[in-house]
């Protein structure tokens, strides 16, 4: 069984969640609240940080597929170009390797050769073969993508994908496997391809694998040529982590012009919902975080309106839950946060659910380098959709909170639903105890509480409905950092916007 540290058979650990199943997918109605559900809301008061802790700004991890190595009690986070970092809390994190640094992953003797005079290792030569990477100028790739790493009997396994040059759908999934989580991997076997096919076909990069609460093994994949698909892998014996039958498996999220990529699986018991998350748009520019939904691995996957992933048209907006895009809090000085995404879930042994991204800074349209790693704590609000912090994760613990401690003034940032250059910017609005919501001295809306951690808010007519959590406000740059309370909710999607951020009602650490 992968791990990546989820159960699918035994999640003790008490995770605030949903009350209430899918309500607005196909016309279903609320389903009851399931046994284990109940009473798994917070018990006890939140608790804030002192400090940050050490963020995880530190490394740099382009699309990283966190993994959690139970023989050494340690998170890694692999990604594109050979970079990994890894982390015993998830806050503090170490560079192990960083681009091009494949002699960290590879053995370096007898290197092979190919476009541009690149030197890879020798251990992925079947592949290059099949591939044969082309010189094109700035195209030209010469490094692995999105490395999904897993533990099975004894063995670590990282799967890989190579494209023939940027922008292709010629490419291949690869597995390579070694004693060590950190390698030097080997005994390379080619898992799928779609080199030499014409039309809009699959594209094989991106493998992430997971397990379903029935055992069963499943990698996801693919991109917007054709959309990402799922495949059922054999989970048992000498073909384990290998393709159960031929073919490309079944589309799970259509592709189109607005780039879809870095499909990402995971289970959570309480609500019973396997969430698929993936990244839209350009990763220069428009990157954002998109989920959707279903009770079954390989799907169908829906999002908060109801529509299907895998025959939704591609009209820039319906299409997929927008957890977050490119954003800038008031507080924050300079460039904006921006091209957020191909993320990986993990549940620590707490019960706590995390994303791990990569992000970079964005003045005007123009994104900067590098791409840093962050760390976020994932939620679920009460119709058991998750929501993401607003905040970098410093060890932290939610709880209940009280309205009186809630109430205050907060920077609020409404994410557009479009793939856009657009920069979400936060606007200041006053939670106020009566429970309006104002900007300045106008009402705007309406907020309210309920268990003491769920959060609802209408704002400009939109109901949103998410948690409100502690956390540490790490974006001013010049000013004091500080604790303070953090807001991600959801809304139906529509123009106004899909998920909102709120920073504010700070106390002193």
């Amino acid at each position: 069984m992968k791990l990546k540290k989820w159960s699918y058979f035994a999640m003790a650990a008490a995770l605030t969640v949903s009350a209430f199943a899918l309500s607005a997918c196909g016309g279903e109605k609320p389903e009851p609240k399931p046994a284990k559900q109940q009473g798994l809301t917070p018990t006890s008061s939140y608790r804030m940080p002192i400090d940050d802790g050490g963020r995880t700004t530190d490394v740099s991890v382009h699309d990283p597929s966190v993994f959690y190595d139970e023989n050494s009690k340690t998170y890694y986070a692999f990604g594109t170009h050979y970079a990994v970092a890894s982390s015993k809390d998830l806050v503090t994190w170490e560079q192990y390797s960083s681009d091009n640094e494949w002699n960290k992953l590879y053995d370096a003797a007898d290197p092979v050769t190919y476009a541009a005079g690149i030197q890879w290792p020798k251990a992925l030569d079947e592949t290059l073969q099949l591939v044969d990477p082309a010189e094109n100028g700035g195209d030209t790739i010469g490094t692995t993508w999105a490395p999904d790493v897993n533990y099975h009997d004894g063995k670590y396994y990282m799967y890989y994908s190579i494209t023939k040059k940027f922008g292709s759908s010629e490419s291949v999934i690869g597995r390579v496997e070694s004693d060590r989580v950190t390698g030097p991997y080997s005994g390379n076997k080619i898992i799928l391809s779609s080199v030499g096919r014409t039309g809009n076909h699959v594209n094989c990069i991106d493998p992430e694998l997971f397990t379903d609460k029935e055992g069963k093994l499943w990698m996801v994949y693919g991109s917007h040529f054709a959309g990402v698909y799922i495949k059922e892998l054999n989970n048992s014996g000498a073909d384990w982590g290998l393709p159960k039958e031929e073919g490309d498996g079944k589309l799970l999220w259509k592709g189109g012009a607005r780039v879809v990529e870095g499909p990402f699986v995971f289970y959570n018991d309480l609500t019973d919902y396997y969430y698929l998350m993936t990244s839209y748009g350009d990763l220069t520019s428009t990157y954002n975080m998109r989920i959707a939904r279903s009770k079954n691995p390989d799907g169908p996957y829906v999002d908060v309106t109801g529509a299907d992933m895998a025959t939704t048209n591609d009209n820039g907006t319906l299409h997929g839950n927008k957890v977050a895009g490119s954003y800038q809090f008031a507080d924050a000085e300079g460039a904006a946060y921006a091209a957020l995404g191909h993320n990986s879930v993990v549940k620590d042994t707490g019960g706590k659910y995390f994303v791990v991204y990569h992000t970079r800074r964005q003045t005007g349209t123009t994104v900067q380098a590098p791409h840093t790693l962050y760390v976020s704590q994932l939620f679920f609000n009460e119709e058991g959709w998750p929501v993401m912090s607003p905040l970098p994760y410093v060890g932290e613990t939610f709880g209940k909170i009280a309205e009186e401690d809630a109430a205050g003034e907060y920077d609020i940032v409404v994410h557009s639903t479009g793939t856009t250059t657009d920069i979400a910017q936060s606007v200041k609005y006053t939670l106020a105890e009566d429970g309006t919501v104002k900007n300045g001295s106008a009402e705007a809306g309406t907020w309210a509480l309920s268990e003491d951690f769920y959060i609802t808010i209408t704002l400009n007519d939109v109901e949103y409905k998410g948690v409100i959590v502690p956390g540490w406000n790490s974006y001013p740059s010049s000013k004091r950092q500080t604790a303070a309370f953090a807001i991600t909710a959801i809304s139906k999607l529509s123009d106004q916007g899909g998920s909102l951020w709120g920073i504010g009602a700070r106390e002193d650490a």
